[in-house]
Formats: C-alpha cells, sequence, structure tokens
C-alpha cells in the first residue's frame, strides 16, 4: 500500500503540539536515554519502537483504567491504548529529528462485527525506503509485530472479506476522532465502548 502524506510539508511530521508534546522534558530525557545505544536513525527507531510496545503495556491487556492522549503523560504513566502508545512513539521519533505520523487501520472488534479504528505509527528513516508503518500496540498470544522498514509486521493485517481497511493518509496529529474519544472518556472502560468505527 502507497502511504500518502496529509501535509505535503515534512515540517508538518517534526513538528511539536499539545499531543505530540516532544518538546516536554520527559520525552526529551526519555529519548536522550534510549540514543545513549543507537548511533543510527535506524537503531534508535528501533530502539523507540522496542520501549514503547514493550514497557508501556496496552491498557487493554494490563486492565489499567486509566486514559491518557498526551505523549509525555503516556510516558509516565507508562500505559495506554494503541492511540496513545502511537502518540508516545511519534513523539520519540520526532525528538531525534525522525519524521513520524500517526496511520490507522478500520478492523472487526471483538465481537467478529463492529468496527474499531486502530492507531499505528509511519516513519521515514533517510534512504530510498521512503514511508513505513510500524506497531507499537504490544505483543501478546497471537500478536507478534515487528520493527520492519522492509516487510510490514503489524499486529493484524486488513481483511478485506471482513471489510477492514487501510487508510493510507499519515497524519501530522491525531484526527479529531480519535482525539475526542481519548479526551472524553473518563476510563478506559468507557473509552473502549466509544472507540470510533470510522475516520
Amino acid at each position: 500500500m502507497e502511504l500518502t502524506q496529509q501535509s505535503p510539508d515534512i515540517e508538518a511530521y517534526l513538528a511539536a503540539d499539545e499531543v505530540i508534546d516532544h518538546e516536554h522534558p520527559r520525552v526529551g530525557e526519555t529519548a536522550t536515554r534510549l540514543a545513549l545505544d543507537a548511533d543510527t536513525a535506524y537503531t534508535y527507531a528501533r530502539a523507540a519502537f522496542e520501549f514503547v510496545r514493550d514497557t508501556i503495556p496496552h491498557s487493554a491487556d494490563s486492565g489499567d483504567p486509566r486514559v491518557v492522549w498526551r505523549a509525555s503523560d503516556v510516558l509516565a504513566a507508562r500505559t495506554g491504548i494503541c492511540y496513545a502508545k502511537s502518540i508516545a512513539l511519534t513523539a520519540l521519533l520526532r525528538a531525534r529529528g525522525i519524521p513520524a505520523g500517526l496511520c490507522y487501520q478500520r478492523l472487526v472488534g471483538e465481537d467478529g462485527a463492529t468496527p474499531v479504528i486502530h492507531g499505528l505509527v509511519a516513519l521515514r528513516i533517510p534512504g530510498p525506503a521512503g514511508w513505513a508503518r510500524v506497531d507499537p500496540r504490544g505483543n501478546k498470544p497471537g500478536v507478534d509485530a515487528q520493527f520492519s522498514l522492509e516487510e510490514e509486521r503489524l499486529a493484524w493485517v486488513a481483511r478485506e472479506e471482513f471489510d477492514e481497511l487501510d487508510y493510507p493518509v499519515i497524519h501530522a496529529a491525531p484526527p479529531g476522532v480519535i482525539l475526542h474519544a481519548l479526551r472524553s472518556a473518563r476510563d478506559r472502560s468507557e473509552l473502549l465502548r466509544n472507540l470510533p468505527t470510522a475516520l
């Protein structure tokens, strides 16, 4: 699938804002720590991906009721659903000058029918590969997402026969429907009941 930038300006994918707040000291400190053992953009991006994937549990897996949506808060709370974890990874990548944005899939929910929107990250490492999607959701039995820029290794592959799809747009900031769901939920249970079903 060919990914398309929502904004033609690559600087939009390096910018800080209220949500992707990579100028916050907590994000900067985390990025600096991760960069200690990373001597290239690729090794840093992989380290940041693995950090978010493996050390920030997905709240639906851990049972954590808290809802966070700002990157610095995700890093502080060490919890979040896929949207929040994607925001945190995007901030960590931008903190080291790696263009990154948010991508989404429409998947079938646990009931086998209701569509849900799943959050991913797109990043661009210098070189010919261009944009690549990664999924920092967090692995569990049946889910094995890996850092791979050549061949996607996402948590789930969208299945056309179930009307699932990959949205090709790389968003510089979370779409309004995603941000509204995160900000308006009092806890994770309410958030999961009100997940967006389309972008």
